[in-house]
């Protein structure tokens, strides 16, 4: 496929059809999206592939306290997991919330579940000492997890950046015996898709973008 098409076309994938990916496939595009750049070209991610009915369960289950949080704070109309607000959802409502089937099915019915993981020895978190969340860290670790999508998409094939297993991380390092320097990035269902759709909707570059300053105009075409 041509490169923009990719970049335009590579939806978050949830549902997946019977088929399976080959190991040959997946090497592909892990192969392709391994040249994703990285803090120092330290290149500290790594992958376990999981494909076992009985590991995906337990990821499945790993999942579900963080979407039960989501799923009320949503309800309760806040932006879920956010670092700002202060939640006013009680616990009580978090243990009623249902967790709704697209947030766990993706991991039975992929072809394959990629956990990524980074090294946090070789991460530069230049944010680490600043007042906030960090950020900066991920600038090592998700560009490749998007190459990994557009590589998948190259390939007909799909998939999704989940997190809400991340809540219980140390879970997940005994689970799979990831080492404690390691943080785990997020959880990677791969397949191929019921529905590639062909139009994403996305902020346009006016809506994007400021010219010199936060006050600043947007670009837009044409423009000196």
């Amino acid at each position: 496929m041509e490169l923009y098409e990719v970049m335009r076309t590579t939806s978050a994938v949830r549902h997946f059809t019977n088929d399976p990916l080959p190991d040959e496939i997946l090497y592909t595009i892990l192969d392709n999206a391994r040249f994703a750049p990285s803090g120092g070209n330290r290149q500290g991610t790594r992958i376990v592939i999981i494909r076992d009915p009985d590991t995906r369960q337990a990821l499945v289950e790993l999942t579900i306290p963080a979407t039960k949080k989501y799923v009320a704070q949503r309800q309760a109309g806040e932006n879920p997991w956010n670092t700002i607000y202060p939640s006013r959802v009680s616990d009580d409502e978090i243990a009623a919330a249902e967790v709704p089937e697209s947030f766990t099915a993706p991991l039975l019915q992929a072809g394959v579940v990629l956990v990524v993981c980074v090294d946090l020895r070789v991460v530069a978190a230049l944010d680490k000492e600043l007042d906030r969340v960090g950020i900066v860290g991920g600038a090592s670790v998700y560009p490749l997890v998007w190459n990994i999508l557009l590589a998948a998409r190259n390939e007909g094939f799909g998939g999704t950046i989940t997190t809400m297993a991340v809540a219980e991380e140390p879970r997940i390092c005994q689970l799979l015996g990831i080492p404690e320097t390691y943080a785990v990035a997020c959880v990677v269902p791969l397949g191929k898709p019921v529905h590639q759709p062909r139009k994403l909707s996305r902020l346009d570059v006016a809506g994007l973008t400021r010219i010199e300053h936060w006050h600043g105009g947007p670009l837009t075409p044409g423009r000196t």
